[in-house]
């Protein structure tokens, strides 16, 4: 064991004799070296710091002069927290002392980790009352500097449900009304949480029913998670309570002299207190239907909002239905209490009626709209209705193209959905065909695979369409992935002639595209990647694929295209020791004695322990251009500016 990971351990476990032992006498630069060091992510500050050894961290300050700041990668509850300076790793494990003598030694008391949490946060997350009134009351630190996300720390004091924690920040001035990148408040955190009481708090200290980014309030929040008490609450008692921590201020006086002011405009965009419940109550059901799984419990929230809608009259009754959704099975909401009574007879029905009620209150922009369409249609492809499953995803998938942005990680994980089904489908149907000698087994065609083969290309076209291009990103190398995986599938589909044109045109207007995954990957690079089968928890897809290459290369994929190392498609099948791909790139025009950045030819790349150098001929495809290209590169003839520019870049291929 090296000295670094000594130190380190020592450091972890607290043992306090054998760090002096493995320090002692060191000279300072071996100090510097040893303690700047992140073992496994972390210096042994921040590590001593996080598993409470007061009297490590203080040697380690004090008598080895290790930096209070040097931050690094540190582990809570299963998650890395990277950047992190031991003030804030103390902080969050609730080490009072450890964070006292910190700040006593210098460490600055609102210094951040790399998404911009600071050790107040930190306290708030895991309710370290004590080392919250610390932070605040002794050194001031500050209460509204937000996370990455724009969370400050009373609202993750409310999500979590510390209500004391909640109480203390606001007498000490936390805004109660700020607002989070996606606009959500600490009453939307609250609600979330299902913690009444500080609910209660909050609005007692004049906290708004707002919507947040997606048109969510405090109230459907509620609903959304299946906090019914919550929901009651807010439905029964209007938000408008005594202040509990004393008389406004002037700048509350302010904001409410200018809510007053604002109070018209919003009224277009916040509803009436009954028609909120009617849309809470709604909402609730369907959550109680696909989270709960609480039919009757749904069917009693949906009473009494039907009950109240016809309190209301014609201001209250349910906006005309849209057009039929064929996902749907052209089912409607229920509009009436004999049509709401009889869908206890049809449990299936019920779960479509939840669909129907998430979609017209929380529109299509939010998540869980689509979110649990697609939940229902894996319901059904587990019961055996993949053709049911397949119209629902079909459906949810435009939902995300037309109202997510491009790469959307929910976009992505329907086209991995698809692609995972489509290969369970067609599997499970040969194990059929072959036992019975026939072609039993579920039926998924051709338009069903082309449908979201095209689809997985437009949503190429959208990324790249995107201000800022998506580059080499693991997101979108992971799209051109899933792209490829359903034309290995849709390869195993026969189609007719018009049907293959399509799946041409479609493969073309992706390679036109020009897209690049990792390290400037082409498709055709991908194709030839034994990488490229790795795309999900399940397999789909086996990589090099030759009927994928030869139909990239049909629709004109280029086989000498090169990857940021300057390796061809054909580099790319040699190192991956598949001939049968390298002899369709050849047949394609590929060079066979074009090198990469390292000098290296295709040929060179195969491994020799293999049949396969005997199974490709290089000098059938090595033409006297290729030769002469070689030879003036090896005798060093310089040609640059004396030879066409097309020539040129012949020679620099070799």
């Amino acid at each position: 064991m090296d000295l670094h990971t000594a130190v380190y351990n020592a450091a972890r476990d607290g043992k306090l004799q054998l760090l002096q032992k493995l320090l002692g006498g060191r000279s300072r630069e071996e100090l510097d070296e040893v303690l700047g060091e992140a073992a496994c992510g972390g210096t042994p500050l921040l590590i001593a710091a996080r598993y409470g050894h007061l009297e490590v961290v203080e040697y380690l300050v004090d008598r080895c002069g290790a930096n209070v700041e040097a931050g690094g990668s540190v582990h809570f509850d299963g998650e890395t927290i990277e950047g992190a300076p031991p003030l804030w790793a103390a902080s969050a494990a609730g080490h009072l002392s450890v964070v006292r003598s910190l700040l006593r030694r210098g460490a600055s008391v609102n210094r951040t980790t790399r998404t911009n949490s600071t050790p107040l946060r930190a306290a708030c997350f895991d309710g370290h009352l004590e080392v919250v009134r610390y932070l605040v009351g002794e050194h001031q630190a500050d209460l509204e500097v937000a996370n990455r996300h724009g969370h400050t720390c009373l609202m993750i004091s409310c999500y979590k449900g510390h209500r004391e924690i909640a109480r203390y920040l606001l007498e000490r001035g936390a805004q109660v009304n700020r607002r989070s990148a996606k606009g959500n408040t600490a009453l939307h955190d609250c609600a979330e949480s299902g913690s009444l009481e500080i609910l209660q708090l909050l609005l007692g200290c004049r906290a708004r029913m707002e919507r947040d980014g997606y048109g969510m309030t405090p109230l459907l929040a509620a609903s959304v998670t299946g906090h019914a008490h919550i929901v009651e609450y807010l439905i029964q008692e209007q938000p408008q309570q005594p202040h509990l921590l004393g008389p406004p201020s002037e700048e509350e006086e302010e904001e409410e002299e200018e809510e007053e002011e604002g109070a018209a405009r919003r009224e277009s965009c916040c509803p009436t207190s009954l028609e909120a419940a009617v849309e809470a109550l709604e909402l609730l059901g369907a959550t109680y239907v696909d989270k709960k799984r609480d039919l009757l419990g749904a069917l009693k929230h949906w009473r009494r909002a039907m009950e109240l809608r016809l309190q209301g009259g014609s201001q209250l009754a349910k906006p005309e239905p849209p057009q039929p959704v064929p996902a749907y099975g052209y089912s409607r909401e229920a509009r009436t209490p004999e049509e709401l009574e009889a869908l206890i007879a049809d449990p299936d029905e019920m779960r479509t009626q939840a669909l129907l009620i998430r979609e017209r209150i929380l529109g299509p922009s939010h998540p869980d709209t689509s979110y649990y369409i697609r939940y229902r249609g894996a319901v059904y492809a587990d019961s055996g209705n993949f053709e049911r499953c397949i119209r629902l995803w079909k459906y949810a998938l435009d939902m995300q193209q037309n109202h997510l942005e491009p790469l959307s990680p929910m976009t992505a994980s329907s086209f991995l959905s698809f692609a995972e089904l489509f290969s369970y489908v067609l599997q499970d149907r040969a194990a059929a065909a072959a036992a019975t000698r026939g072609s039993l087994g579920p039926h998924i065609g051709f338009p069903d695979l082309m449908g979201v083969l095209n689809k997985g290309v437009r949503e190429v076209e959208r990324a790249l369409q995107l201000p800022q291009a998506p580059g080499d990103s693991a997101q979108f190398a992971k799209a051109l992935a899933i792209i490829l995986h359903l034309l290995y599938l849709l390869e195993q589909v026969q189609g007719t002639p018009s049907q293959e044109h399509l799946k041409h045109q479609t493969v073309y207007r992706l390679l036109k595209c020009a897209p690049r995954g990792r390290n400037g990957f082409t498709p055709l690079h991908m194709a030839a990647d034994k990488d490229t089968t790795h795309v999900g928890r399940y397999p789909v897809g086996r990589f090099p694929s030759l009927p994928v290459v030869r139909v990239l290369l049909e629709c004109g994929a280029d086989p000498d295209s090169r990857d940021f190392d300057n390796n061809t498609p054909l580099h790319i099948a040699a190192r991956n020791n598949c001939p049968a791909v390298m002899n369709a790139l050849l047949e394609a025009g590929a060079h066979m004695d074009a090198t990469n950045a390292f000098k290296k030819s295709a040929y060179e790349l195969l491994d020799e322990s293999l049949l396969a150098k005997s199974s490709v001929q290089p000098f059938r495809h090595v033409t006297l251009q290729c030769l002469a290209a070689r030879a003036l590169d090896r005798n060093k003839v310089p040609y640059k500016g004396f030879l066409p520019e097309e020539l040129e870049a012949f020679i620099e291929l070799h």
